[in-house]
């Protein structure tokens, strides 16, 4: 019996988000913005959270600065999360700030305590949370030299492993990684991070990539298309369900989420991915990448109503 269900690794950030500029200010000039929010930030905190919601035992390994503790501690628990994976570091929380107008949208990013986070899955006792997880997600570009210590150690403890690292073209283009992206048992690019790895954002050049790499399991998020896996050569695609979308913040986290829940349940590729349509689809009808993640209940409700029980 393991302890987790899924132990989720990656980059832990603050978001800062403004939004509703009228324009983009000139050097110098102050402009205001309509709306603010604060919010826990990246990858790995939106599919922790997205899983925990989902009724699994998950853990949450990242670095975070000493004086964001309480605030953590307090928003993770409304998500069923426990902060106790996450380490203090003194150079402080990642810190993203988003300022939007009607038109586009530019991020600032501090990377802070993230810059050590390899150096954290180096470390035996955070080795020991990994292998004590029925699955491990990261959500990183993981370095090749780390992902040769870890991949063999997770798969002789019977973990199963899967691998988003955002939008990282420097990773996406150095064939250092190619083992990686075929030694992880699945594999979440999307489009853009797509189009980077095979010169075209289409589901078929990505089919034909990830068959020439051997990729075990290639999984390609398309937006509002959905999604398709590669399966023995072939893609198999599934179309999200219609929402009213507001935000497309953390919608691709989500997805990752649903698609682990279905891999958790010893589900078929196809229902895996029509769990992370319905999980990516719904992230998108509230502000922000953590309010509209659904549980459980509203998970397998519109499954039902979607596709039959």
């Amino acid at each position: 019996m393991k302890r987790w269900d899924v132990v989720v690794v990656g980059e832990i950030y603050a978001d800062h988000v403004f939004s509703g500029f009228q324009r983009w200010p000139a050097p110098g000039e102050e402009v205001h913005a309509e709306h603010y929010l604060r919010e826990l930030g990246g990858g790995a905190v939106n599919t922790a959270c997205a899983l925990a919601r989902l009724q699994h035992r998950v853990r949450l390994i990242g670095l975070i600065g000493e004086a964001d503790r309480s605030w953590f501690e307090t928003r993770l628990q409304g998500f069923g999360l426990s902060a106790q994976g996450l380490r203090s570091d003194p150079l402080g929380t990642g810190v993203t700030v988003s300022v939007s107008t009607r038109e586009d949208r530019s991020f600032y990013t501090y990377l802070g305590a993230n810059r050590r986070l390899a150096e954290v899955l180096d470390d035996a006792t955070v080795r020991a949370e990994l292998i004590a997880a029925r699955h491990v997600h990261f959500a990183m570009p993981l370095a090749a030299n780390l992902a040769t210590r870890l991949f063999p150690l997770l798969r002789k403890a019977g973990c199963t492993t899967s691998l988003d690292v955002g939008y990282s073209p420097d990773w996406l283009r150095d064939p250092a990684n190619q083992w990686t992206c075929r030694a992880v048992d699945y594999f979440f690019p999307n489009q853009t991070e797509a189009h980077v790895l095979t010169g075209d954002d289409s589901a078929e050049a990505f089919r034909d990539w990830a068959s020439a790499m051997a990729i075990q399991h290639g999984v390609i998020k398309l937006g509002a298309a959905g999604a398709a896996a590669v399966v023995n050569g072939e893609l198999l695609h599934v179309a999200p369900p219609r929402v009213e979308a507001i935000d497309m913040t953390g919608a691709g986290d989500a997805f990752d989420a649903g698609f682990i829940d279905g891999v958790l349940s010893g589900e078929s590729t196809e229902d895996c991915l029509r769990r992370a349509c319905i999980c990516g689809a719904l992230c998108t009808t509230r502000t922000g990448a953590l309010e509209g993640l659904p549980d459980s209940l509203s998970l397998r409700s519109i499954y039902e109503q979607i596709y039959g029980t």
